[in-house]
Protein backbone atom coordinates (compact mmCIF):
# COMPACT_ATOMS: atom_id res chain seq x y z
CA UNK A 1 0.00 0.00 0.00
CA UNK A 2 3.05 2.61 0.73
CA UNK A 3 4.21 1.64 -2.62
CA UNK A 4 1.49 2.41 -4.47
CA UNK A 5 1.17 5.82 -2.50
CA UNK A 6 4.73 6.72 -3.16
CA UNK A 7 4.08 5.70 -7.06
CA UNK A 8 0.98 7.47 -7.23
CA UNK A 9 2.44 10.80 -5.66
CA UNK A 10 5.65 11.03 -7.70
CA UNK A 11 3.80 9.78 -10.63
CA UNK A 12 -0.11 10.80 -10.65
CA UNK A 13 -0.67 11.60 -14.56
CA UNK A 14 1.00 8.57 -15.12
CA UNK A 15 -1.40 6.73 -12.62
CA UNK A 16 -4.18 8.59 -14.20
CA UNK A 17 -3.65 7.67 -17.85
CA UNK A 18 -3.39 3.94 -16.78
CA UNK A 19 -6.40 4.27 -15.00
CA UNK A 20 -8.28 6.15 -17.95
CA UNK A 21 -6.59 3.04 -20.30
CA UNK A 22 -7.81 0.52 -18.61
CA UNK A 23 -11.57 1.84 -18.66
CA UNK A 24 -11.00 2.21 -22.37
CA UNK A 25 -9.69 -1.17 -22.83
CA UNK A 26 -12.80 -2.40 -21.48
CA UNK A 27 -14.76 -0.63 -24.19
CA UNK A 28 -12.13 -1.82 -26.79
CA UNK A 29 -12.80 -5.59 -26.15
CA UNK A 30 -16.78 -5.18 -25.48
CA UNK A 31 -18.19 -2.21 -27.42
CA UNK A 32 -18.66 -3.58 -30.28
CA UNK A 33 -21.00 -2.16 -33.03
CA UNK A 34 -21.43 1.20 -33.63
CA UNK A 35 -23.23 4.02 -32.07
CA UNK A 36 -25.36 6.05 -34.82
CA UNK A 37 -25.26 6.32 -38.87
CA UNK A 38 -22.28 9.16 -39.16
CA UNK A 39 -19.68 7.31 -36.92
CA UNK A 40 -19.98 3.73 -39.10
CA UNK A 41 -21.30 4.22 -42.81
CA UNK A 42 -19.51 7.70 -43.30
CA UNK A 43 -16.31 6.46 -41.99
CA UNK A 44 -15.72 3.22 -41.59
CA UNK A 45 -17.84 1.86 -44.75
CA UNK A 46 -16.24 4.39 -47.10
CA UNK A 47 -12.88 3.81 -45.93
CA UNK A 48 -13.04 0.01 -46.36
CA UNK A 49 -14.92 0.44 -49.58
CA UNK A 50 -11.71 2.04 -51.15
CA UNK A 51 -9.84 0.02 -50.13
CA UNK A 52 -11.33 -2.87 -51.86
CA UNK A 53 -11.36 -1.01 -54.59
CA UNK A 54 -14.96 0.52 -54.34
CA UNK A 55 -16.64 3.36 -53.20
CA UNK A 56 -19.47 2.39 -50.79
CA UNK A 57 -21.11 6.07 -51.20
CA UNK A 58 -19.76 7.20 -54.11
CA UNK A 59 -17.85 10.28 -53.05
CA UNK A 60 -14.78 9.79 -55.65
CA UNK A 61 -14.93 11.64 -59.04
CA UNK A 62 -14.70 8.51 -60.81
CA UNK A 63 -17.13 6.56 -59.42
CA UNK A 64 -20.76 5.79 -61.51
CA UNK A 65 -23.19 8.10 -59.85
CA UNK A 66 -20.68 10.47 -58.44
CA UNK A 67 -22.62 14.17 -58.76
CA UNK A 68 -19.39 15.69 -57.35
CA UNK A 69 -18.68 17.19 -53.77
CA UNK A 70 -21.30 15.84 -51.35
CA UNK A 71 -19.91 17.95 -48.40
CA UNK A 72 -17.51 15.40 -46.51
CA UNK A 73 -14.37 16.00 -45.85
CA UNK A 74 -11.88 13.30 -46.67
CA UNK A 75 -9.30 13.80 -43.69
CA UNK A 76 -10.67 11.27 -40.78
CA UNK A 77 -12.09 8.59 -43.78
CA UNK A 78 -8.59 8.92 -45.08
CA UNK A 79 -6.92 8.22 -41.69
CA UNK A 80 -9.19 5.18 -41.82
CA UNK A 81 -8.19 4.57 -45.48
CA UNK A 82 -4.57 4.09 -44.24
CA UNK A 83 -5.40 2.16 -41.34
CA UNK A 84 -7.55 -0.18 -42.82
CA UNK A 85 -4.68 -0.97 -45.67
CA UNK A 86 -2.14 -1.54 -43.28
CA UNK A 87 -4.43 -4.17 -41.45
CA UNK A 88 -5.11 -5.64 -44.75
CA UNK A 89 -1.47 -5.55 -45.38
CA UNK A 90 -1.32 -7.46 -41.94
CA UNK A 91 -3.32 -10.15 -43.43
CA UNK A 92 -5.95 -9.42 -41.25
CA UNK A 93 -9.21 -10.05 -42.95
CA UNK A 94 -12.13 -10.28 -40.29
CA UNK A 95 -14.36 -7.51 -39.83
CA UNK A 96 -14.57 -7.43 -36.07
CA UNK A 97 -10.73 -7.90 -35.64
CA UNK A 98 -10.24 -4.77 -38.02
CA UNK A 99 -12.68 -3.05 -35.80
CA UNK A 100 -10.64 -4.02 -32.73
CA UNK A 101 -7.55 -2.43 -33.67
CA UNK A 102 -9.16 0.56 -35.25
CA UNK A 103 -11.02 0.67 -31.38
CA UNK A 104 -7.76 0.41 -29.48
CA UNK A 105 -6.21 3.35 -31.92
CA UNK A 106 -8.88 5.37 -30.91
CA UNK A 107 -9.05 4.68 -27.23
CA UNK A 108 -4.41 5.92 -27.18
CA UNK A 109 -5.55 8.76 -29.04
CA UNK A 110 -8.42 9.86 -26.37
CA UNK A 111 -5.88 9.64 -23.86
CA UNK A 112 -4.58 12.98 -24.62
CA UNK A 113 -7.89 14.57 -23.88
CA UNK A 114 -6.87 13.67 -20.24
CA UNK A 115 -2.97 14.29 -20.33
CA UNK A 116 -3.54 17.56 -21.49
CA UNK A 117 -6.27 18.43 -19.66
CA UNK A 118 -4.56 17.28 -16.48
CA UNK A 119 -1.47 19.19 -17.79
CA UNK A 120 -3.55 22.61 -18.15
CA UNK A 121 -5.48 22.84 -14.69
CA UNK A 122 -2.26 21.89 -12.90
CA UNK A 123 -0.86 24.99 -14.61
CA UNK A 124 -3.77 26.71 -13.73
CA UNK A 125 -4.56 26.35 -10.35
CA UNK A 126 -2.81 23.14 -8.41
CA UNK A 127 -1.91 19.30 -8.67
CA UNK A 128 -5.04 18.89 -6.20
CA UNK A 129 -7.79 19.67 -8.89
CA UNK A 130 -5.65 18.38 -11.78
CA UNK A 131 -6.66 15.20 -10.04
CA UNK A 132 -9.84 15.92 -9.70
CA UNK A 133 -10.58 16.75 -13.66
CA UNK A 134 -8.01 14.02 -14.74
CA UNK A 135 -10.37 11.50 -13.22
CA UNK A 136 -13.51 13.24 -14.08
CA UNK A 137 -12.13 12.86 -18.04
CA UNK A 138 -11.32 9.50 -17.18
CA UNK A 139 -13.94 8.04 -15.41
CA UNK A 140 -16.99 9.64 -16.62
CA UNK A 141 -19.32 7.04 -17.38
CA UNK A 142 -19.74 7.82 -21.14
CA UNK A 143 -16.42 8.53 -22.21
CA UNK A 144 -14.82 5.12 -22.08
CA UNK A 145 -17.74 4.25 -24.77
CA UNK A 146 -17.50 7.42 -26.94
CA UNK A 147 -13.66 7.17 -27.22
CA UNK A 148 -13.57 3.88 -29.09
CA UNK A 149 -16.65 5.05 -31.78
CA UNK A 150 -15.71 6.45 -35.10
CA UNK A 151 -16.81 10.00 -34.70
CA UNK A 152 -15.14 13.16 -36.27
CA UNK A 153 -16.91 15.03 -33.19
CA UNK A 154 -14.70 13.05 -30.93
CA UNK A 155 -11.41 12.50 -32.43
CA UNK A 156 -11.38 16.26 -33.40
CA UNK A 157 -10.94 16.47 -28.97
CA UNK A 158 -7.27 15.78 -28.74
CA UNK A 159 -6.51 18.07 -31.64
CA UNK A 160 -8.25 20.93 -29.90
CA UNK A 161 -7.07 20.38 -26.45
CA UNK A 162 -3.78 20.09 -27.31
CA UNK A 163 -3.60 23.31 -29.42
CA UNK A 164 -5.17 25.35 -26.04
CA UNK A 165 -2.15 23.69 -24.05
CA UNK A 166 0.27 25.49 -26.54
CA UNK A 167 -0.86 28.22 -25.90
CA UNK A 168 -1.79 27.62 -22.15
CA UNK A 169 1.62 27.65 -21.78
CA UNK A 170 3.16 30.15 -23.42
CA UNK A 171 0.05 32.62 -23.18
CA UNK A 172 3.11 35.44 -24.10
CA UNK A 173 4.52 36.00 -27.24
CA UNK A 174 8.23 35.18 -28.03
CA UNK A 175 10.35 35.95 -30.86
CA UNK A 176 9.71 32.69 -33.12
CA UNK A 177 5.88 32.11 -31.76
CA UNK A 178 6.18 28.57 -32.54
CA UNK A 179 3.87 27.71 -29.78
CA UNK A 180 1.18 29.85 -31.56
CA UNK A 181 2.11 28.40 -35.47
CA UNK A 182 1.88 25.06 -33.83
CA UNK A 183 -1.06 25.30 -32.22
CA UNK A 184 -2.89 27.24 -35.26
CA UNK A 185 -1.66 23.81 -37.29
CA UNK A 186 -3.32 21.63 -34.87
CA UNK A 187 -6.36 23.50 -35.03
CA UNK A 188 -6.22 23.11 -38.58
CA UNK A 189 -6.64 19.22 -38.04
CA UNK A 190 -9.40 19.83 -35.77
CA UNK A 191 -11.09 21.43 -38.59
CA UNK A 192 -10.09 19.46 -41.18
CA UNK A 193 -11.62 16.50 -39.03
CA UNK A 194 -14.62 18.22 -38.30
CA UNK A 195 -15.77 21.63 -39.65
CA UNK A 196 -17.93 22.46 -36.88
CA UNK A 197 -14.34 23.06 -34.92
CA UNK A 198 -14.47 26.44 -36.48
CA UNK A 199 -16.85 27.69 -33.92
CA UNK A 200 -14.62 27.00 -30.96
CA UNK A 201 -11.44 28.10 -32.89
CA UNK A 202 -13.17 31.09 -34.00
CA UNK A 203 -13.09 31.89 -29.93
CA UNK A 204 -9.94 30.92 -29.36
CA UNK A 205 -9.38 34.02 -32.11
CA UNK A 206 -11.32 36.22 -30.32
CA UNK A 207 -9.82 35.93 -27.15
CA UNK A 208 -6.48 36.96 -28.39
CA UNK A 209 -7.99 40.22 -30.23
CA UNK A 210 -9.35 40.91 -27.02
CA UNK A 211 -6.07 40.91 -25.19
CA UNK A 212 -4.81 42.90 -28.62
CA UNK A 213 -2.19 40.03 -29.23
CA UNK A 214 -1.69 40.66 -32.89
CA UNK A 215 1.46 38.81 -33.83
CA UNK A 216 0.17 35.46 -32.10
CA UNK A 217 -3.26 36.06 -33.73
CA UNK A 218 -0.96 36.79 -37.44
CA UNK A 219 1.01 33.01 -36.41
CA UNK A 220 -2.21 31.22 -35.26
CA UNK A 221 -3.81 32.08 -38.67
CA UNK A 222 -0.64 30.94 -40.50
CA UNK A 223 -0.51 27.83 -39.22
CA UNK A 224 -4.06 26.93 -39.40
CA UNK A 225 -3.95 27.91 -43.33
CA UNK A 226 -1.27 25.98 -43.61
CA UNK A 227 -2.50 23.49 -41.75
CA UNK A 228 -6.38 23.30 -43.60
CA UNK A 229 -4.75 23.91 -47.06
CA UNK A 230 -2.73 20.87 -46.78
CA UNK A 231 -4.84 18.44 -45.68
CA UNK A 232 -8.17 20.29 -47.39
CA UNK A 233 -7.76 22.61 -50.02
CA UNK A 234 -4.95 20.26 -51.80
CA UNK A 235 -7.05 17.06 -51.68
CA UNK A 236 -10.02 18.81 -52.81
CA UNK A 237 -7.93 20.14 -55.36
CA UNK A 238 -6.57 16.93 -56.69
CA UNK A 239 -9.99 15.24 -56.85
CA UNK A 240 -12.13 18.46 -58.00
CA UNK A 241 -10.06 20.79 -59.97
CA UNK A 242 -10.30 23.45 -56.86
CA UNK A 243 -9.58 23.79 -53.59
CA UNK A 244 -12.60 23.66 -50.67
CA UNK A 245 -14.89 22.35 -52.65
CA UNK A 246 -16.04 19.85 -50.19
CA UNK A 247 -16.31 22.72 -47.40
CA UNK A 248 -18.11 25.23 -50.13
CA UNK A 249 -20.86 22.17 -50.41
CA UNK A 250 -20.87 21.30 -46.32
CA UNK A 251 -21.63 24.93 -45.66
CA UNK A 252 -24.28 25.40 -47.96
CA UNK A 253 -25.95 21.92 -47.59
CA UNK A 254 -26.18 23.09 -43.56
CA UNK A 255 -28.05 26.20 -45.00
CA UNK A 256 -30.20 24.96 -46.94
CA UNK A 257 -31.37 21.88 -45.14
CA UNK A 258 -30.79 23.24 -41.70
CA UNK A 259 -34.48 22.32 -40.51
CA UNK A 260 -34.48 18.83 -42.71
CA UNK A 261 -33.19 16.74 -39.40
CA UNK A 262 -33.72 17.28 -35.63
CA UNK A 263 -35.21 20.05 -34.79
CA UNK A 264 -35.34 20.91 -31.01
CA UNK A 265 -35.59 24.18 -28.49
CA UNK A 266 -32.76 26.33 -27.71
CA UNK A 267 -32.32 24.88 -24.20
CA UNK A 268 -31.44 21.14 -25.55
CA UNK A 269 -28.51 21.03 -25.05
CA UNK A 270 -28.12 22.77 -21.97
CA UNK A 271 -30.95 20.13 -20.66
CA UNK A 272 -28.79 17.61 -22.42
CA UNK A 273 -25.15 18.28 -20.18
CA UNK A 274 -27.29 19.02 -17.41
CA UNK A 275 -28.37 15.11 -17.62
CA UNK A 276 -25.39 13.43 -18.67
CA UNK A 277 -22.78 15.36 -16.67
CA UNK A 278 -24.78 13.91 -13.72
CA UNK A 279 -26.85 16.05 -11.00
CA UNK A 280 -25.96 17.38 -8.72
CA UNK A 281 -22.58 18.10 -9.91
CA UNK A 282 -23.36 18.78 -13.46
CA UNK A 283 -25.76 22.04 -11.59
CA UNK A 284 -21.71 22.58 -10.26
CA UNK A 285 -20.22 22.49 -13.09
CA UNK A 286 -22.53 25.10 -14.96
CA UNK A 287 -22.33 27.57 -12.29
CA UNK A 288 -18.50 27.11 -12.49
CA UNK A 289 -18.49 27.42 -16.04
CA UNK A 290 -19.88 31.14 -16.29
CA UNK A 291 -18.02 31.91 -13.18
CA UNK A 292 -15.07 31.46 -15.01
CA UNK A 293 -15.38 33.53 -17.83
CA UNK A 294 -13.27 36.06 -16.82
CA UNK A 295 -10.51 34.32 -15.26
CA UNK A 296 -10.40 31.62 -17.73
CA UNK A 297 -11.36 33.07 -20.77
CA UNK A 298 -9.22 31.36 -23.16
CA UNK A 299 -11.04 27.90 -21.91
CA UNK A 300 -14.76 29.76 -21.76
CA UNK A 301 -15.08 31.34 -24.51
CA UNK A 302 -14.41 29.03 -27.50
CA UNK A 303 -16.60 26.59 -25.24
CA UNK A 304 -19.65 29.50 -24.86
CA UNK A 305 -19.31 29.95 -28.78
CA UNK A 306 -19.69 26.51 -29.80
CA UNK A 307 -22.56 25.95 -27.32
CA UNK A 308 -24.68 28.96 -28.14
CA UNK A 309 -24.25 28.19 -31.73
CA UNK A 310 -25.77 25.07 -31.67
CA UNK A 311 -28.21 26.06 -29.36
CA UNK A 312 -29.64 28.87 -31.93
CA UNK A 313 -29.05 26.59 -34.44
CA UNK A 314 -32.06 24.52 -35.50
CA UNK A 315 -31.28 20.98 -36.60
CA UNK A 316 -29.64 19.85 -32.99
CA UNK A 317 -28.19 16.40 -32.53
CA UNK A 318 -27.00 15.11 -29.54
CA UNK A 319 -23.38 14.15 -31.22
CA UNK A 320 -23.05 17.39 -31.80
CA UNK A 321 -22.04 18.86 -28.57
CA UNK A 322 -19.95 16.06 -27.92
CA UNK A 323 -16.70 18.11 -29.08
CA UNK A 324 -17.16 20.35 -26.21
CA UNK A 325 -17.64 18.51 -22.92
CA UNK A 326 -14.24 18.23 -21.77
CA UNK A 327 -13.77 21.73 -22.53
CA UNK A 328 -16.40 22.28 -20.09
CA UNK A 329 -15.91 19.95 -17.65
CA UNK A 330 -12.73 21.76 -17.24
CA UNK A 331 -13.60 25.01 -17.58
CA UNK A 332 -16.58 24.18 -14.93
CA UNK A 333 -14.27 22.51 -12.69
CA UNK A 334 -12.06 25.72 -12.65
CA UNK A 335 -14.93 27.77 -11.99
CA UNK A 336 -16.55 26.24 -9.19
CA UNK A 337 -12.92 25.84 -7.44
CA UNK A 338 -13.37 29.93 -7.74
CA UNK A 339 -16.70 29.52 -6.43
CA UNK A 340 -16.20 27.41 -3.43
CA UNK A 341 -13.01 29.23 -2.34
CA UNK A 342 -14.65 32.31 -2.17
CA UNK A 343 -18.09 31.89 -0.77
CA UNK A 344 -18.59 31.68 2.94
CA UNK A 345 -22.06 29.43 2.16
CA UNK A 346 -19.84 26.65 0.66
CA UNK A 347 -17.30 26.92 3.57
CA UNK A 348 -19.53 26.07 5.85
CA UNK A 349 -21.18 23.17 3.99
CA UNK A 350 -18.12 21.23 2.83
CA UNK A 351 -19.85 17.97 4.38
CA UNK A 352 -22.72 18.73 2.05
CA UNK A 353 -20.11 19.31 -0.70
CA UNK A 354 -18.71 15.75 -0.26
CA UNK A 355 -21.87 14.16 0.21
CA UNK A 356 -22.70 15.57 -3.55
CA UNK A 357 -19.26 14.18 -5.25
CA UNK A 358 -20.23 10.65 -3.29
CA UNK A 359 -23.82 10.66 -4.82
CA UNK A 360 -22.24 11.42 -8.33
CA UNK A 361 -19.34 8.72 -7.97
CA UNK A 362 -21.86 6.01 -7.26
CA UNK A 363 -24.12 6.88 -9.92
CA UNK A 364 -21.29 7.29 -11.85
CA UNK A 365 -19.40 4.06 -11.26
CA UNK A 366 -22.87 2.03 -11.26
CA UNK A 367 -23.53 3.37 -15.19
CA UNK A 368 -20.11 3.11 -16.13
CA UNK A 369 -19.88 -0.64 -16.54
CA UNK A 370 -22.79 -1.19 -18.59
CA UNK A 371 -22.19 1.96 -20.82
CA UNK A 372 -18.20 0.96 -21.16
CA UNK A 373 -19.04 -2.86 -22.24
CA UNK A 374 -22.29 -1.51 -24.43
CA UNK A 375 -22.74 -3.25 -28.02
CA UNK A 376 -24.19 -1.33 -30.11
CA UNK A 377 -26.33 -1.50 -32.83
CA UNK A 378 -25.60 -5.72 -32.28
CA UNK A 379 -28.44 -7.31 -34.39
CA UNK A 380 -27.23 -5.26 -37.07
CA UNK A 381 -24.06 -6.22 -37.25
CA UNK A 382 -24.07 -9.77 -35.54
CA UNK A 383 -26.65 -10.47 -38.77
CA UNK A 384 -24.03 -9.75 -40.86
CA UNK A 385 -21.22 -11.72 -39.38
CA UNK A 386 -23.66 -14.84 -39.25
CA UNK A 387 -24.40 -14.40 -43.02
CA UNK A 388 -20.36 -13.79 -43.50
CA UNK A 389 -19.80 -17.46 -42.66
CA UNK A 390 -21.62 -18.66 -45.72
CA UNK A 391 -18.77 -17.00 -47.66
CA UNK A 392 -16.04 -19.61 -48.42
CA UNK A 393 -17.72 -22.30 -46.78
CA UNK A 394 -18.53 -25.92 -48.20
CA UNK A 395 -21.91 -26.73 -47.49
CA UNK A 396 -22.88 -29.76 -48.88
CA UNK A 397 -19.96 -30.10 -51.06
CA UNK A 398 -20.27 -26.52 -52.52
CA UNK A 399 -18.31 -24.05 -51.89
CA UNK A 400 -20.46 -20.59 -51.87
CA UNK A 401 -18.09 -17.65 -52.72
CA UNK A 402 -20.56 -15.11 -52.86
CA UNK A 403 -23.84 -13.76 -52.79
CA UNK A 404 -24.46 -10.37 -54.32
CA UNK A 405 -28.38 -9.86 -53.43
CA UNK A 406 -29.88 -9.42 -50.15
CA UNK A 407 -33.05 -8.33 -48.82
CA UNK A 408 -34.23 -6.00 -45.91
CA UNK A 409 -38.00 -6.00 -45.08
CA UNK A 410 -39.96 -4.45 -42.41
CA UNK A 411 -43.18 -3.47 -44.09
CA UNK A 412 -44.22 -2.25 -40.66
CA UNK A 413 -42.44 0.66 -41.18
CA UNK A 414 -41.47 3.79 -43.64
CA UNK A 415 -38.04 2.54 -44.01
CA UNK A 416 -35.58 -0.14 -43.87
CA UNK A 417 -32.63 0.24 -41.41
CA UNK A 418 -29.02 0.02 -43.40
CA UNK A 419 -27.52 -3.20 -43.34
CA UNK A 420 -23.36 -2.40 -42.38
CA UNK A 421 -22.22 -4.67 -45.10
CA UNK A 422 -18.64 -4.23 -43.56
CA UNK A 423 -19.24 -6.33 -41.05
CA UNK A 424 -20.15 -9.15 -44.24
CA UNK A 425 -17.15 -8.96 -46.30
CA UNK A 426 -18.67 -7.63 -49.24
CA UNK A 427 -20.32 -5.16 -51.27
CA UNK A 428 -23.88 -6.18 -51.77
CA UNK A 429 -26.68 -4.92 -53.79
CA UNK A 430 -30.17 -4.69 -50.90
CA UNK A 431 -33.31 -4.92 -51.76
CA UNK A 432 -35.34 -2.85 -49.02
CA UNK A 433 -39.24 -3.44 -48.44
CA UNK A 434 -41.21 -0.94 -46.54
CA UNK A 435 -44.35 0.49 -46.49
CA UNK A 436 -43.24 3.13 -49.25
CA UNK A 437 -41.23 0.44 -51.08
CA UNK A 438 -43.24 -2.69 -51.19
CA UNK A 439 -41.94 -5.96 -52.75
CA UNK A 440 -44.20 -5.82 -56.33
CA UNK A 441 -42.68 -2.33 -56.54
CA UNK A 442 -38.96 -3.47 -56.60
CA UNK A 443 -38.93 -7.27 -57.52
CA UNK A 444 -40.27 -8.47 -60.58
CA UNK A 445 -40.97 -12.22 -60.26
CA UNK A 446 -40.35 -14.93 -62.74
CA UNK A 447 -42.17 -17.65 -62.43
CA UNK A 448 -40.48 -19.39 -65.20
CA UNK A 449 -36.97 -19.85 -63.62
CA UNK A 450 -34.83 -19.25 -60.57
CA UNK A 451 -33.90 -15.79 -61.08
CA UNK A 452 -30.41 -14.54 -60.50
CA UNK A 453 -31.34 -11.57 -59.10
CA UNK A 454 -33.55 -13.20 -56.04
CA UNK A 455 -31.97 -12.49 -52.64
CA UNK A 456 -29.70 -14.78 -51.20
CA UNK A 457 -30.71 -14.14 -47.63
CA UNK A 458 -34.15 -11.85 -46.25
CA UNK A 459 -33.58 -10.25 -43.18
CA UNK A 460 -37.04 -9.47 -41.21
CA UNK A 461 -36.52 -6.33 -38.97
CA UNK A 462 -38.53 -6.44 -35.80
CA UNK A 463 -41.17 -9.91 -34.97
CA UNK A 464 -44.24 -7.56 -35.23
CA UNK A 465 -46.98 -9.56 -38.03
CA UNK A 466 -43.74 -11.60 -38.62
CA UNK A 467 -46.16 -14.70 -40.35
CA UNK A 468 -47.78 -12.63 -41.97
CA UNK A 469 -44.74 -10.62 -43.84
CA UNK A 470 -42.45 -14.47 -44.63
CA UNK A 471 -46.17 -15.84 -46.37
CA UNK A 472 -46.39 -12.63 -48.38
CA UNK A 473 -42.41 -12.72 -49.68
CA UNK A 474 -43.24 -16.81 -50.33
CA UNK A 475 -45.01 -15.88 -53.11
CA UNK A 476 -42.07 -14.29 -54.58
CA UNK A 477 -39.84 -16.97 -52.85
CA UNK A 478 -41.00 -20.32 -52.07
CA UNK A 479 -38.38 -21.57 -50.86
CA UNK A 480 -37.23 -19.41 -47.98
CA UNK A 481 -36.62 -21.68 -45.02
CA UNK A 482 -35.76 -20.06 -41.55
CA UNK A 483 -32.35 -19.78 -40.20
CA UNK A 484 -31.79 -17.77 -37.26
CA UNK A 485 -32.86 -15.09 -34.73
CA UNK A 486 -30.02 -12.21 -34.02
CA UNK A 487 -31.18 -10.47 -30.43
CA UNK A 488 -30.09 -6.85 -29.88
CA UNK A 489 -28.08 -5.91 -26.86
CA UNK A 490 -29.94 -5.28 -23.62
CA UNK A 491 -28.82 -1.38 -23.79
CA UNK A 492 -30.24 -1.33 -27.15
CA UNK A 493 -33.69 -3.38 -26.28
CA UNK A 494 -34.15 -0.88 -23.36
CA UNK A 495 -33.88 1.94 -25.81
CA UNK A 496 -36.50 1.02 -28.26
CA UNK A 497 -38.85 0.49 -25.43
CA UNK A 498 -38.44 3.70 -24.04
CA UNK A 499 -38.78 5.25 -27.74
CA UNK A 500 -39.36 3.33 -30.48
CA UNK A 501 -37.27 5.90 -32.72
CA UNK A 502 -34.42 3.98 -31.75
CA UNK A 503 -35.07 1.20 -34.10
CA UNK A 504 -32.90 -1.32 -32.69
CA UNK A 505 -35.52 -4.28 -33.27
CA UNK A 506 -34.56 -8.15 -33.63
CA UNK A 507 -33.43 -9.65 -36.63
CA UNK A 508 -34.93 -12.45 -38.24
CA UNK A 509 -32.84 -14.09 -41.15
CA UNK A 510 -34.19 -16.67 -43.93
CA UNK A 511 -32.02 -18.53 -46.09
CA UNK A 512 -32.85 -18.75 -49.98
CA UNK A 513 -32.82 -22.63 -50.27
CA UNK A 514 -32.56 -22.12 -54.43
CA UNK A 515 -29.14 -20.65 -53.83
CA UNK A 516 -28.34 -22.38 -49.96
CA UNK A 517 -29.79 -25.78 -49.68
CA UNK A 518 -28.48 -26.67 -47.28
CA UNK A 519 -27.78 -24.67 -43.50
CA UNK A 520 -24.21 -24.26 -42.24
CA UNK A 521 -23.38 -25.21 -39.07
CA UNK A 522 -22.14 -22.17 -37.55
CA UNK A 523 -20.40 -22.77 -34.56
Amino acid sequence: MLVLKKIWKEKTLLCILVIAFVVRLVAVIFAKGFGMHDDHFLVVEAAQSWVDGSDYNKWLPWSPGNQGPDGHSFFYVGIHYVLFSLIKWLHIDDPQSKMFVIRLIHAFWSLLVVYFGYKIVEKSVHKKLAIQVGLLLSLYWFFPWISVRNLAEVFSIPFLMWAIWLIYKKQEFNEFAKEFFWAGFLFGLAFSTRFQTALFISGVGLVLLIRWQWKPILFLVLGFLMSVFLFEGIIDWILWGKPFAEMQVYIQYNIDHSNDYIVSAWYTYFLLLGGILLPPISLFLFAGFFRSWKKYLLLFLPTFVFLIFHSTFPNKQERFILTIVPFFIITGILGWDLIVTHSKFWQHRKKTLKVCWIIFWSLNLVLMPFISTHYSKKARVESMTYISHYLNNDVNKVKYRDFPYLMLENSNASSTKIAPEFYLGQWIYTYDVCITSPIDSIYKLDANKKNEFAPRFILFEDTKLLNQRVDNLRKYFPNIEYEATIEPGFIDKLLYRLNPINQNQTIIIYRNKDFYPQKLQIK
